[in-house]
Formats: C-alpha cells, structure tokens, sequence
C-alpha cells in the first residue's frame, strides 16, 4: 500500500485471520483445511464465492478449493499462467479487480465450474518474496465493485496462505507438485563461472525465516517486536557507515547510505505497521512488503533504480533475521553447495575449502566472487534465475560448472548420471595422478611447459599435486579486491614471501595490479565509464598512479629477498606503455640495492599482449621484453568485439575461429623472429581441443587453472603437433571460418583425449 491510502477497519481483518488460524489447527488433511477456509472466508467477507487455485509445477494453476462453484471442478479446473483473470493475476503478480467479469480483457470462460452467472470478480496472488504460489478470488452475480478495504483484507487472507502453502498446510500426501511445496526438483540453466561438478547439499547464504504462525496473537506485541528489530537494524547501519574501514568513499558506502535512508524511512515502517494491525505476524508483515518490492523490482527497467530495490530487498533481509534471531555461528555442513543472490570475494573467502561449489542467482564471469571461485577451484554457476527461491538449506544438489546448470531435488535418473560423470572425473584424475612426474611431450617431440595460474595462497599447494611447472599467473589484486583499505607493504611482502615460498624453485610470474573494469577496489572511488573494460584499468591506472605501482614492486622486492622471479604488466596496449613501466621498476630496483638490501637475483619483466593493438608493435618493443603473455580472455573479446560478460555476444565468437588461430600465429612468428618467450594464458589454455590448437599454432607454454594441467599433458602426449597444423592450415586455405567442427572430426580420427 502507498504512503497516504487509507487502510481498512483492523478488528474485522483481525478476527478473521483469528478464525483462519484456529482452522489451520483442527485436525484433518489439506483438502478439508483448504474447504473449511474458503467457507470460512466467504462467511466472513459476504460473498458468494471464494476459491484457490494452487500452482502446479511451473505454468499451470489448479482449482484446489471453492465455495460457490461446483464442487465437482475441484482438482479438474485449471489454467495456465497468463490464461485467464486468474492466469493474469499469477502472470503479473498484481490483483485484478472488476464489476463485469466476462467482459474483461483475457477472461477465459470454464464451463466446468458454472461461473458464468458471476459477475464481480476479485482476485489476488498467493504469493511469498517473488514466488507466486497460487490466487486466491472471490465472486458475486451482481455487478459490484470492490472496495479497496475488501480488497486489502483478501490480501492479507492471501499473504497468510502462502506462509501456510510454504510449510506444505495444503499438501496430501505424495502431493509434492504444488508450489511452494520444496519437494520436486528444479532445474536452472545459468552461465559457467567456474569449470567442474559437485555433488552436496545446498546452504543458503541468508536463510528464509520460517514462520510457523503467521498470524498475530496480539498485535501490540508484535509491533513492538517490529520496533525492536528495526531499532537494532538501524544500529547495525550506523555501525557500518562510521566503521573507519568503510570511512572512504566508494560504492560500498554509497550502498550503506541507501541503506540507512531505508531504514529510517518512515513510510517503510507505517506500511509494516499496517499489516500488523490486519493481524499478521511481524515476520510475515515483513514479507508481505518484500513481496511487494520484489513485484515492483520485475517492472523496473532502468538498472540503477532496480539495484536501488535490491539494497531494500538485501535490508528487508536483514530485519527478518533480527526478527528471528542472528544465527551467526550457523554450521557449513560437509559437502555444502553455497546458494545465494551475490556475494562479495571476502565472504566467500570466509567459507572458502568448506564448500563443494557455488551457486548465484546474478554475477558474472568477471566479477570479484568469481575470480574468487576460481582461485578456490570451486564449481561455480551464476545467472541461475530463482534458485534463491526454490532452494532450500539441506536439499540435494547439483553443480555442473562445465554446462552452466544446477539441478536442485533431482531425480534418481538425474542423480544417477551426475554420479556417473563425477565417477568418470575420478577415474579420469587417477590416470592424470600418474603423469605428474612426466614432462608434456608430443609425439612429434615438441615439449610444452604448463603453468598453473594462481591468485590465493590457498592455490598454492596445487603447485606439487596438479603437476605444474611453476606459476605463470599471479594475481597480485586479489589481496586488494578483499580488504576494507590498501594493504600495507609489510602485508604484501609477507604475501609474496610465502608465495615464493610454496613455489620452491620453480618459477612465479606476478601480475602488477589488474584493477579497473569488473574488478573496482572497495575503497577508490569508481569513475562512471561508458565502457570500463576499455577504459581506465590494469597498466593505465599504475601509470597515472604510479605510487601505487612503485609500493607494489618495493613489496615484492621485499618479499622476494633476494630470490628471482618474473613481473608482467596487464593490459600494454602501446610499446610506450612498456617502456614506462619497466623504467619505475627498474627506479625501484636501484633505490632498493642503495637501501642496502638484496636485489632479486634475477628478474624477467614482460607483458601481456591482451589488444590488438600490441601485435603490431615495432620490432624493439618485443626485443626490450623479457616474456610476453597473452592474456586470452581480454583478448579474443577485443579482437571480436564481444564484451566477455555479454552471453548475447560472447558465445558467438570462438577461439578456434580461422581469422583468431591465424592472429596468433603473427603473434607466434613475431616473438620466435627475436627469440622472446611466450606463453597463452585463459580459460582455453585449460580446454583440451583449444589448448591442442593453440599448440599446434606454436606456442609451447600455456598458463591455466590447476585441475586442467593433468587432462593437458595426456593430450599432448598423445598427439602430434605437426599433423594438427596442417589440419588448420587445410581449414583455413578452404576458406572455412570455424575450424572446430574439423578439429572435433580430427580428434575423432585420431583418438585425441578432448574430453576433459
């Protein structure tokens, strides 16, 4: 209800949610309670129908109870949502209200239920925090409009029900297709966000409340419950925004001050009020206005105010924990599959090894908690539309990184065949376990070095296992993107030392900060860009901040005590751009020997070829650089011009695309004329069919995930380069622009492992 209407005379509404209560207590199943409430409201509202038509399975809705139409169209009635007033209602999440029913838009006649002598029609959802359960109607035969006082009554009549839908008051029994119930699976399709499967049970991130008596035993109480809670949550804001981590500007505060107009916000609370005063419990007052921010989130399409309504949902959130109880010291169970709407890179460090996967109704691939995920090799979908909704804590679950899917609940066929994959996963590992000690050689004789990319010391102990040849990634900004503030130089020393040290002698190659676009540090305030991963990011911002590229590399100066190591700049887009950067190292280099302490005892500085642009540099540029990464993710986004968060796009484009596998031949050629180093590092050096025809193009060094180095090295030592080059260079001269269907009928021919 908006702030100024008029709210409808309590004690009746109270009654009545009094007398629904009471028959939710008597004894009997779930058709009689349904047939005794819908008397029951019919009696108390005078009207000559009531009925409730529950959801079953995700379109249909069923006529589960009535009072006034023929009894015989129970459990025969039905629609689908969208189909009819009461398909509309369900469709639109939003009451319809009329004198003259037949002559509605969309009225869709049911002879079976003898409703054409009806003529006043009002309907409302059955609905809970964006779940549409049901609708509840009532009907008169004279032409009579609803009174807003009617109509809110029969909403919070609704709201009560599907708290009661919710704990399954209505089920029979092997009744698990109504919704609400939590019992049938659900399948989503999402986006990968990070490769491989679990198999575990789901733990939500912030857990529904459930309310076990939606009703008010005494409204005074449970408003000052209400009063309590919001006080406590006001606090709690305060708290935040004068936390002196959180004293800078930057997002995360602009988010708290939306946080605290909310919670102050006085037409907020009269609204939760009003529903406690119709008789319902603080929880479910609570609900019913996230109810109806969720509806109104749906119909918003400008982003920036979409976003506005979520920070409402997020603090709505909040407030029914309180009401319920902080449960801070809640316990992971074993084999835990996070479920939640987002979540920032420092929270779920907090869970870290204790989860099997990672589930998100929004993200994207380069977001914070995905890199995150990444780093931890943890299974990960994102973009899983209303897993927040149907999941809850404890039930099975199943991540399939590698195709973007989560089945929640599944059944035995579907459950048998993720076990079955994951079995095949096992097998598949103990073969990669025995080559770990193996060099990856062709079977033409040409050595490929594999590199494991690496972000957290959590990462580190894979080194050993995964049977890398050294880290070819670093990812120095992690350490950033997690803390409240910049991390002092001690701090950052001590990190690379221990790097440095898990590494032993094999070599590490550190990424200067790739910060910017997708990746914004929680305490520098972000610069709205039309295009952010074509602006102000990575090797950009160290220049026109180069304090902070000079403590970063006085820090690993420090942290490497005297012990060599590689450094790469992201994102060079210019020779000139090298050129600066290396110069401020090699500035700190010497203030670091005249200090007295230990220069590096060596050091390789390069770049990561991520645009075009830099392919075509003068010849002196890939002489000055020690190595040269190319970074492929960035790049092939650049080359297509698909932005890689784009789902739209980005499928559209692929590596083994004849004009890309060519690009990087150039790139090949042009390092191999000056004898500079060069290794791909992404997503695809961990695919196997990529990675073979990115071999095959000539390079010799990839940089990957540590779970893709064993299923890499089986597949290079069972192939031969040679004969894969001339099977590209045969697609390309035939003028075929996608090489993939070739090279899968190739690795068919051949017996090539591309299955990873």
């Amino acid at each position: 209800m908006a702030d100024g209407e008029t709210t409808p005379p309590e004690g009746g509404s109270r009654r009545l949610l009094k007398r629904l209560s009471g028959v939710m207590a008597e004894p009997g199943d779930g058709q009689t309670r349904l047939d005794r409430i819908v008397q029951l409201i019919s009696d108390s509202l005078g009207v000559e129908v009531c009925s409730i038509y529950l959801r079953r399975g995700e379109r249909t809705l069923e006529l589960c109870a009535t009072e006034g139409l023929k009894a015989e169209a129970v459990h025969m009635a039905r629609l689908q949502v969208g189909q009819g007033l009461v398909g509309r209602i369900a469709e639109r999440e939003e009451p319809v209200v009329t004198a003259d029913a037949q002559n509605e838009r969309g009225f869709r006649y049911l002879p079976e239920t003898g409703e054409e002598i009806y003529h006043a029609f009002a309907g409302v959802p059955i609905q809970r925090l964006g779940a549409v359960l049901g609708v509840l109607v009532i009907q008169n035969r004279d032409s009579r409009v609803y009174t807003e006082d009617e109509v809110h009554a029969l909403e919070v009549i609704a709201m009560v029900l599907a708290e009661m839908t919710e704990l399954g008051a209505f089920l029979g029994e092997g009744d698990v297709d109504v919704a609400g119930a939590h019992k049938r699976p659900f399948y989503a399709a999402g986006v990968t966000g990070q490769e491989g499967a679990a198999m575990g049970v789901a733990y939500l991130h912030q857990p529904r409340v459930n309310v076990q008596n939606p009703v008010a035993e005494d409204p005074a109480v449970e408003a000052a419950r209400l009063e309590a809670a919001m006080d406590a949550l006001r606090g709690e804001v305060d708290d935040m925004l004068s936390n002196d981590l959180l004293g800078h500007a930057g997002e995360h505060r602009a988010v708290l001050e939306a946080w605290r107009l909310f919670a102050h916000d006085k037409g907020w609370r009269r609204r939760m009020m009003s529903s406690i005063e119709s008789g319902l419990a603080a929880e479910v007052a609570v609900e019913r206005e996230q109810t109806s921010i969720r509806a109104r989130m749906e119909r918003i399409p400008d982003p920036y105010l979409r976003e506005r309504m979520h920070d409402l949902d997020d603090l709505s959130n909040r407030l029914l924990r309180k009401l319920a109880g902080d449960d801070p010291a809640r316990e992971v169970p074993e084999g835990a599959v996070l479920v939640a709407r987002n979540i920032g890179p420092g929270e779920l460090l907090d869970y870290g090894k204790n989860l099997a996967g990672v589930v998100l109704e929004e993200g994207s691939i380069g977001s914070h908690a995905a890199i995150v995920a990444r780093a931890l090799a943890l299974p990960m979908v994102i973009q899983a539309a209303r897993i927040t909704t149907e999941a809850r804590s404890g039930d099975r679950i199943l991540v399939d990184g590698d195709a973007g899917a989560v089945h929640l609940r599944p059944d035995d066929h579907v459950l048998s065949a993720f076990k079955e994959k994951i079995s095949m996963r096992a097998q598949a590992q103990e073969v990669y376990e025995g080559l770990r000690e193996l060099p990856a050689i062709s079977l033409d004789q040409q050595r490929v070095d594999l590199l494991m990319n690496a972000g957290l010391l959590t990462d580190l102990p894979s080194l050993a296992p995964s049977g890398a040849d050294g880290v070819g990634l670093y990812r120095t900004e992690l350490q950033f993107l997690i803390r409240a503030k910049v991390p002092k130089r001690k701090q950052q020393a001590d990190l690379y030392a221990r790097v440095l040290n898990s590494a032993g002698d094999k070599p590490v190659t550190f990424r200067t900060l790739d910060i910017g676009s997708d990746k914004v540090l929680p305490y520098m305030k972000r610069d709205e860009e039309p295009n952010p991963a074509l602006g102000w990011r990575a090797v950009r911002v160290s220049l026109d901040r180069p304090n902070l590229l000079k403590m970063q590399v006085q820090s690993l100066l420090r942290g490497a005590d005297g012990r060599g190591f590689n450094l790469m700049f992201p994102m060079i887009a210019q020779a000139s751009e090298f050129e600066e950067a290396k110069a401020i190292v090699r500035g700190e280099i010497e203030r670091h020997r005249a200090a007295g302490r230990r220069a590096p005892a060596w050091l390789n500085i390069g770049a990561m070829l991520e645009t075009p642009s830099l392919a075509f540099a003068p010849d002196n540029f890939f002489e000055s650089a020690d190595f040269i990464s190319i970074g492929g993710n960035d790049l092939k986004q650049f080359f297509f011009a698909a932005d890689r968060e784009n789902e739209r796009v980005r499928r559209r484009y692929d590596t083994l695309n004849a004009s890309y596998l060519s690009f990087i031949s150039l790139i090949v050629e042009r390092c191999a004329a000056v004898g500079t180093r060069l290794s791909y590092c992404g997503e695809d050096a961990g695919r196997p069919l990529e990675a073979a025809a990115l071999c095959a193009m000539g390079l010799r060094t990839l940089s990957m995930r540590p779970a893709s180095i064993g299923p890499i090295k089986r597949l290079v030592r069972e192939i031969r380069f040679d004969e894969l080059r001339a099977e590209i260079e045969a697609g390309i001269e035939a003028g075929e622009v996608n090489l993939r269907a070739r090279l899968v009928d190739w690795a068919k021919r051949t017996g090539a492992p591309i299955s990873s």
